[in-house]
């Protein structure tokens, strides 16, 4: 058991989200899932909390009712390996009703703020040549999805 677990508050989909979160990522599952008893706050026999794994990460997810949202405070990055996976992250989360940010950020349906962001993105910014990485970052910032293929242009000159 990892010892830090992110905890995400859904009003009423917690279960629905952390489903379609596990047919997104490779090595992830539900694992759990706990039921509001007849004290409540929830009605009694609905799901409470829902945990699962995302790339053998462990979450909870809690229908907590409507008090709390996400905002773009807080998000998920995900360090995508090539375009594709970029291209496939990226649809699956802004598919229905999901919106596109700047910079490589978005908000899926459930409105929370996923980064995705592919690993050469983090190596050209992280360039000791410093003229390459604001190039690149000049690139980026142009962009929604990020594109693997102009940052690599950019940074080239």
């Amino acid at each position: 058991m990892q010892k830090i677990t992110t905890f995400l508050w859904y009003d009423d989909r917690a279960e629905e989200a952390a489903a379609f979160y596990t047919t997104l990522f490779p090595d992830s599952r539900i694992t759990g899932t706990t039921r509001y008893g007849a004290t409540g706050p929830g009605p009694a026999g609905s799901v409470m909390t829902v945990r699962f794994e995302l790339a053998g990460r462990e979450y909870v997810a809690l229908n907590g009712g409507p008090e709390f949202h996400f905002t773009e405070a807080i998000s998920l990055q995900v360090t995508c390996e090539d375009q594709r996976e970029v291209d496939h992250l990226w649809a699956g989360l802004t598919a229905d009703g999901g919106e596109e940010g700047p910079c490589g950020w978005l908000k899926d349906r459930y409105g929370l703020s996923w980064q995705i962001t592919p690993r050469v993105l983090l190596d050209l910014i992280d360039d000791e040549d410093r003229a390459k990485a604001n190039r690149v970052v000049a690139a980026m910032l142009q962009m929604r999805k990020i594109e693997i293929q102009p940052l690599l242009d950019a940074a080239k000159g």
